[in-house]
């Protein structure tokens, strides 16, 4: 079956074909009213979402098809011990197509394994959201008319921001693309994301406005740390308003995968280079190509080789600690022998 796990599972091509997919979809609507009259989407949420849950159930709708929802993890049979495992292989039965957004990195890798139809990572944990990056791709080409020769920041939470590193990781594939990666120390980009990349890192956003194309901010997350002093301290780093904004050239666009919270300043809502609303119509666009794409194209995915290796995942977040009857499988990276659930880096075993 096709899913969709990471945005990196897109190539290129793929993802060039989908954004002009969503872009005729966005032109000719009618076209593809009736496009899933008949198939349903079932969309399992076992965290909060209003943005992401409403897209996929909109394009869905909008397409034609209907939708299953599960807005919370409160109303599953989670609440009764039922595993993840389980759940997929049940909502599988009922639903042609599933959506899912889960609190525990690599959730979406081990729903993949069971699941009897096509699945879509609406999220997992602090590990990727790759629709996300979609909705981003989309507004980056439609607003710059081109995924090339591109001065990239990034602002905010490096180090959580699941968003980020799927963005990352997307764009570092096309040409002449620079980024500039804006935090305190403390929400750096980790180092393993480093490697290979042509950026320049610094911790003031002053300095680096003038220089850029793409200003992506993002919020400190106070549901991805574990010490709440640290997060008060962290909070209001960076905060973009309208005496910022002057310093950005009139190429410059800004985008924030939302929900925004107090860093960026309701003024710049009205600054034509302000393209995050924009963002989500774009997002929605996306994700109706997807469900599409995935529905046309459902064939069997390859599935990672697995190597043994004597050692553990330290993610304690990660779902091979948190789902009972999840061994912990490793892959090997060109850099490194890291968990195939959540793709943190190994610890061997200490002896003695």
């Amino acid at each position: 079956m096709r899913n969709l796990i990471d945005a990196v599972d897109l190539s290129p091509e793929e993802l060039e074909r989908m954004c002009d997919l969503a872009a005729d979809i966005q032109a000719n609507p009618g076209e593809y009213a009736d496009a899933c009259r008949g198939r349903r989407l079932a969309t399992l949420f076992f965290e909060p979402s209003t943005r992401t849950r409403m897209s996929f159930e909109s394009a869905m709708l909008t397409l034609g098809g209907t939708v299953l929802s599960m807005p919370d993890g409160a109303t599953s049979s989670a609440t009764k011990g039922e595993s993840l495992a389980d759940t997929i292989r049940v909502i599988s039965c009922y639903a042609d197509i599933i959506a899912m957004r889960h609190p525990f990195d690599g959730a979406a890798r081990l729903a993949a394994r069971y699941t009897g139809v096509p699945f879509i990572n609406a999220g997992d944990g602090g590990h990727c959201h790759p629709t996300q990056t979609l909705a981003d791709i989309m507004t980056i080409r439609s607003e710059t008319g081109r995924l090339c020769n591109l001065t990239v920041g990034l602002c905010g939470d490096l180090l959580y921001g699941r968003t980020v590193h799927s963005l990352i990781r997307v764009l570092s594939r096309n040409e002449g693309i620079r980024f500039v990666l804006i935090s305190p120390k403390e929400l750096a980009l980790p180092d393993y994301m480093m490697e290979g990349l042509e950026a320049e890192v610094t911790e003031s956003l002053e300095e680096a406005l003038p220089k850029l194309d793409i200003l992506y901010m993002t919020r400190v997350q106070k549901e991805r740390f574990e010490d709440e002093a640290q997060y008060e301290r962290l909070k209001d780093a960076y905060i973009l308003n309208a005496e910022r904004m002057r310093l950005g050239g009139a190429q410059l666009r800004v985008l924030h995968p939302l929900p925004r919270v107090n860093e960026i300043a309701p003024e710049v809502d009205d600054d034509p280079r302000a393209c995050y609303f924009k963002q989500v119509s774009y997002g929605r666009y996306m994700r109706m190509a997807l469900i599409l794409t995935l529905l046309r194209e459902a064939q069997d995915s390859p599935r990672q080789a697995t190597v043994p290796y004597a050692g553990s995942c330290p993610n304690r977040r990660c779902v091979c600690h948190r789902e009972r009857c999840v061994p912990q499988e490793f892959i090997r990276t060109k850099d490194a022998v890291r968990c195939a659930w959540c793709e943190a880096e190994a610890v061997p075993e200490t002896i003695g």
